[in-house]
């Protein structure tokens, strides 16, 4: 069945499925000008609509974790991909999908045989080091048209009765995400044009972690205004690469329990690192165990799984209505 709204073309597949609609303008902005992609990745507007069928019934699954296939050992990725075979719904990537660089073989051979057997239904997000390979150029040929415009790398879509943004990180590649950049204005204005009650977004650099790496990014700091403004319910990032979860939290910090709830699922499969000494809002924290978060999506609210490796016992679950 196909829909149409003014010059653009979704289509639907049966009765119990639902439509996935990426949404997005032109706007550009990278560092060194905005990439001419191949033919085969860039789609029209209307192909940027995807259909994902969703059991009659049931609520809608978001799934997934960030830093995942890195080509020196691929165990970790494997382990969490096959959680993935198990787990139906839409699988969500935390940037840094392939080691060390995002290349195109990286992409062929590390990514693809694992994370890859789900491609048709991911919807990712870039990290830094897809970045180290031609401006990301790997990445955005390999997901296509689910990446998004990749002149930017952001994007945005509706989950069920959930509206989703995909964010990117690498702010010196897109000119910035402080207050006024192309990417934030951006941002305010899909908030602006889709008023969900239930909201969530992921990208790959946290704004809050107590990783010892990394730890916290305040050049998140925007991006957390405007969500927090529009009363959006969950983040989700990686980059630190464990599992963390924090309270509902103002873009400061500070204890809210009409905040935003972040989490850090760093624990696709690449490695495990410590944590430096736990932020105020950090509630639940774990640093040897690779997994993938499992969000339920309601009407009304949303329950939350990490479902650890085949071996392992750590484990988390919740559940938390919509601002």
């Amino acid at each position: 069945m196909a829909l149409v709204f003014g010059s653009r073309t979704f289509f639907a597949r049966g009765a119990a499925s639902f439509l996935v609609l990426i949404s997005g303008g032109m706007i550009g902005g990278c560092k060194n000008g905005p990439r001419k992609p191949s033919p085969s990745t860039n789609p029209s507007p209307g192909s940027l609509a995807k259909s994902l069928s969703v059991p009659t019934g049931q609520d809608p699954v978001l799934v997934g974790a960030g830093d995942i296939a890195s080509c020196a050992d691929l165990s970790g990725a494997l382990a969490t991909a096959n959680l993935l075979d198990s787990i139906p719904g839409v699988v969500f990537t935390a940037g840094d999908n392939a080691y060390e660089s995002g290349t195109a073989e990286e992409f062929r051979n590390c990514y693809q045989p694992t994370w890859g057997r789900h491609k048709d239904r991911t919807r990712p997000s870039v990290g830094n080091h897809e970045f180290h390979s031609n401006s990301a150029t790997p990445y955005f040929d390999y997901f296509a048209a689910s990446a998004g415009d990749p002149s930017r790398g952001y994007y945005s879509y509706e989950l069920g009765t959930w509206h989703v943004v995909v964010l990117n990180s690498e702010c010196a590649e897109v000119g910035g995400c402080q207050q006024g950049s192309r990417e934030e204005e951006w941002l305010s204005s899909d908030l602006d044009a889709h008023a969900a009650r239930c909201v969530l977004a992921y990208w790959h650099k946290p704004l809050f972690s107590s990783g010892a790496k990394h730890g916290n990014d305040p050049e998140m700091k925007a991006f957390w205004m405007d969500l927090y403004k529009s009363k959006a319910t969950v983040v989700i990032n990686g980059h630190d690469h464990d599992y963390e979860r924090f309270a509902p939290q103002d873009p400061d910090g500070k204890p809210d329990s009409r905040g935003i709830r972040e989490f850090v699922a760093g624990t696709g499969g690449r490695s495990h690192r410590p944590f430096a000494a736990p932020l105020p809002t950090s509630e639940v924290r774990n640093a040897d165990t690779f997994g993938v978060l499992k969000l339920t999506l309601h009407l009304n609210g949303y329950e939350w799984e990490f479902i650890p490796e085949a071996g392992k016992t750590f484990h988390d679950s919740g559940a938390r209505s919509c601002n």
